[in-house]
């Protein structure tokens, strides 16, 4: 905590990030490649996410044969999913690049990812997609989305449970003049205070795997989000100490949590919520818990990763985020 500055009332103001890359808007009739980075997708949620796309002006581009494929637990042998993806980055007839749903696997086709990538792309995407978000940020400073995916959030429609939420979605991937808010509604303050930084992180799981990596995020300075789903209390507070034991809350400007479903441990024991409090509390930055991001049964928000924002957490009227630059350009 800033010396004379209380904990819970506080203003942390950071040095901006190195300049970043953005990736050109998203226009009505552009055309979204989808790819299958990490485990296999259903037919069926992938033709209802590609029906909404159609809905809301954009064409699906996509290889049957390699967003359908297998092979065991993987969507596909890493050699081909790592040719899909620079593919995809090099095309020019498409603008953005949607993830069809995460699971696992993004992870190997990051070592085969050596060469500069300078002209970035919208990357659309959660959950096990961090890793690649998170190399693309430490290694190119490219802005990515943090959001719905097409067998996962877009195949449950606008603004329904387990769908997204079309506002973020829009402001994200067609803002080129302004920043906007995001009301951050259900969410809880467990740290009252403001805090400007870079918004940067994911899953949280993943966001620990970059640790001792070539591209492990560098969260000075950041207003770092951290969700997951499927973990047991005392796992999540294993994954929260050793973050902290890492050093990587060390410089962070506040903490944006969600909402860790399908995480109860035994009754009467410490909750998710209750871990996330007696750990980061302490630390004096902002700190809320429970926004609508990634892994929730609410509509999906999509968040830029890799530009200027502000958390405010209020205990009385909740939590808001200010995103303060846009993060696509024409």
């Amino acid at each position: 905590m800033l010396s004379g500055l209380p904990a819970g009332n506080s203003l942390f103001s950071v040095a901006p990030m190195p300049q970043t890359l953005k990736p050109q808007v998203l226009q009505a009739e552009d055309m979204i490649r989808i790819i299958s980075l990490s485990s296999p997708v259903e037919r069926d949620r992938l033709e209802k996410g590609i029906e909404e796309l159609s809905r809301l002006g954009y064409k699906a581009k996509l290889d049957d044969a390699g967003v359908l494929a297998r092979d065991g637990f993987f969507a596909g042998a890493a050699a081909d999913r790592v040719a899909i993806l620079k593919e995809a980055f090099g095309e020019t007839d498409t603008r953005a690049i949607f993830c069809s749903r995460g699971g696992y696997g993004a992870n190997y086709l990051l070592d085969g990812l050596s060469v500069a990538l300078s002209v970035p792309k919208i990357l659309l995407g959660y959950s096990d997609v961090t890793s690649l978000q998170i190399f693309l940020w430490q290694k190119f400073r490219w802005v990515t989305f943090y959001g719905p995916m097409v067998a996962s959030g877009f195949n449950k429609g606008e603004g329904l449970a387990e769908g997204y939420d079309r506002e973020s979605f829009s402001r994200a991937t067609t803002e080129t003049r302004h920043g906007w808010k995001i009301g951050l509604n259900g969410a809880e303050s467990l740290t009252p205070g403001k805090a400007d930084g870079t918004l940067l992180g994911g899953c949280m799981t993943l966001v620990e795997t970059t640790l001792g990596t070539a591209w492990e995020l560098d969260s000075h300075g950041a207003i770092l989000i951290l969700e997951d789903r499927g973990m047991k209390p005392w796992q999540v507070d294993r994954a929260l100490m050793h973050l902290k034991q890492a050093g990587k809350f060390r410089g962070v400007s506040g903490v944006v949590l969600g909402d860790f479903p399908e995480c109860e441990g035994p009754a009467g024991t410490e909750t998710v919520r209750d871990v996330a409090e007696r750990i980061l509390k302490p630390l004096g930055f902002p700190v809320v818990w429970g926004a609508a991001i990634g892994h929730t049964s609410r509509p999906m928000l999509t968040l830029p990763l890799g530009v200027r924002a502000r958390l405010s957490a209020n205990e009385s009227i909740g939590a808001t985020l200010e995103i303060l630059e846009p993060a696509c350009t024409t």
